[in-house]
């Protein structure tokens, strides 16, 4: 799948990453594949005739010809890496993905000479990377909107004609991930996540049990977050941010707002709307159990719509059993609530309806107050058998996406289920497993025997399925 990186402003700093050595020498024999010259030397391989600086020059001489004022961020910047089951490819084979993809782009259509100058650089055996200057040889700028959407649609097309594993569509579920300059602070700071992903995390479980507007501004600022509210002339509120506490920009001067949008697709207020129910009564886990054992049965029977609301409660609820559970499975569910998140979000769905919804909501408002009734004798038990009582309603919700035929959504649903399954084995007792239910997860259909290798392999950005016991997160590689 083409992945998008943040766009940057100096091209030469950017092509001494991808020719040198990478951060942990996982760089291997960087070299050009294809560029807008077919002729245009490689600096790793020629370098008497072109050095970096050299094709650096080249690059940017559009840039610096235009006759208005440069771009702020006038560098484009794509990797294209292949499915990790499918064959390698030649450097041929990869030119001729980087000249398509450019082209899906609008970087660089086929037959065009006056079109943005761009090279394709390989140093490792499995990606490419595609870099250009937005800016075209007859001084206009490219038409990039929707950029990625093509390339998408184009490694599809590859899919279709090569018989590769097919990719899982954009379908505006998955987690936004942080940038690489969010994970470098994050390093500087000593911070074991970034500013982004703990606010993720603190919005979505206070979205979970908020009750209306003004409760869920408060639940934010209680939790410490800096809080700005975007309304109208009348008043309305329109929108909110959030900040850590400490996050700052521009030397300190600013603090960096997020906007609930920008943090993931279904923290913008109005989603956050749908979810607001009338507060529940204190109960005790035990109660929370019987909810979520029944919502479950319902999900199972859930029609498309339905289930879109469904799985979104449940994905609040394992947000707030994260946060509320005792110590000893508290990590472990902090893992599974992450790697449950994309599962919570339907394709295409608006509308957050459902019967179990309600159900699960019931069942987070009971955890809020488990920390002070789930204590005392028999309180390992009680956790357990809600530990048990989730495994099966993430079975259902995995279901149910199987059914629908969400490849990536019932994959982070599988693996949310692994992790609870652990945190039931490290509670003190043997991991839960759940009956075999219709749609239950099958193997990939095997590679026709025999077939040749020739054909190029997928030919699309993928992230490589992550170790259930690993935290969820985007790679650190560019």
């Amino acid at each position: 799948m083409p992945k998008k990186p943040d766009g940057g402003r100096n091209t030469v700093e950017l092509l001494e990453y991808l020719f040198g050595p990478g951060h942990h020498d996982e760089h291997t024999d960087p070299h050009l594949v294809a560029a807008w010259d077919p002729d245009l030397p490689c600096p790793a391989r020629d370098a008497a005739r072109t050095t970096l600086g050299d094709l650096a020059l080249l690059l940017d001489a559009p840039v610096e010809a235009l006759a208005g004022p440069r771009p702020a961020e006038h560098v484009w910047h794509v990797s294209v890496r292949n499915h990790p089951d499918d064959p390698l490819f030649t450097d041929e084979r990869w030119a001729r993905v980087a000249i398509e993809m450019v082209h899906a782009a609008g970087i660089a259509e086929r037959g065009d000479e006056h079109a943005c100058r761009w090279v394709a650089v390989r140093h490792a055996p499995d990606h490419i990377h595609l870099v250009a200057t937005t800016a075209r040889v007859d001084g206009r700028r490219p038409r990039l909107r929707g950029d990625v959407v093509r390339m998408h649609a184009a490694a599809r097309a590859f899919e279709a004609a090569w018989d590769l594993v097919p990719m899982s569509p954009g379908d505006r579920t998955a987690r936004r991930a942080a940038s690489t300059g969010e994970r470098e602070k994050a390093d500087r700071r000593g911070l074991l996540e970034t500013a982004r992903e703990s606010l993720q995390r603190t919005v979505r479980h206070t979205a979970a049990l908020a009750t209306g507007d003004t409760d869920f501004l408060d639940r934010l600022r209680d939790q410490g977050l800096r809080v700005r509210e975007r309304r109208d002339e009348a008043g309305v509120l329109l929108g909110y941010a959030v900040a850590l506490p400490g996050d700052r920009a521009d030397g300190g001067m600013r603090p960096v707002w997020f906007s609930g949008s920008s943090l993931a697709h279904d923290l913008s207020l109005p989603r956050v709307r749908e979810r607001y129910d009338a507060p529940a009564g204190p109960v005790d886990w035990t109660a929370a159990e019987h909810h979520i054992r029944q919502a479950a049965a319902l999900l199972e029977r859930a029609g498309r719509t339905e289930g879109a609301g469904d799985v979104a409660a449940l994905g609040d609820l394992l947000a707030v059993a994260a946060a509320h559970a005792p110590a000893l499975v508290r990590a472990r569910l902090t893992q599974a609530a992450d790697a449950f998140e994309q599962a919570g979000r339907a394709p295409g769905a608006r509308t957050l309806e459902g019967r179990a919804r309600s159900s699960w909501r019931a069942a987070a408002r009971a955890l809020e107050h488990a920390p002070r009734i789930g204590r005392g004798s028999g309180g390992a038990a009680v956790v357990l058998h809600l530990l048990t009582a989730l495994v099966e309603a993430v079975d259902a919700a995995y279901c149910w996406h199987q059914t629908q035929q969400y490849r990536a959504q019932a994959r982070a649903a599988a693996d949310a289920a692994v992790l609870l399954r652990r945190a039931a084995e490290e509670a003190g007792a043997p991991a839960p497993r759940s009956p075999a239910r219709a749609g239950a997860r099958t193997p990939a259909p095997a590679r026709t025997p025999g077939r040749s290798p020739a054909g190029p392999a997928l030919v699309t950005r993928r992230m490589p399925p992550h170790t259930p016991g690993d935290r969820p997160g985007p790679s650190r590689t560019r």
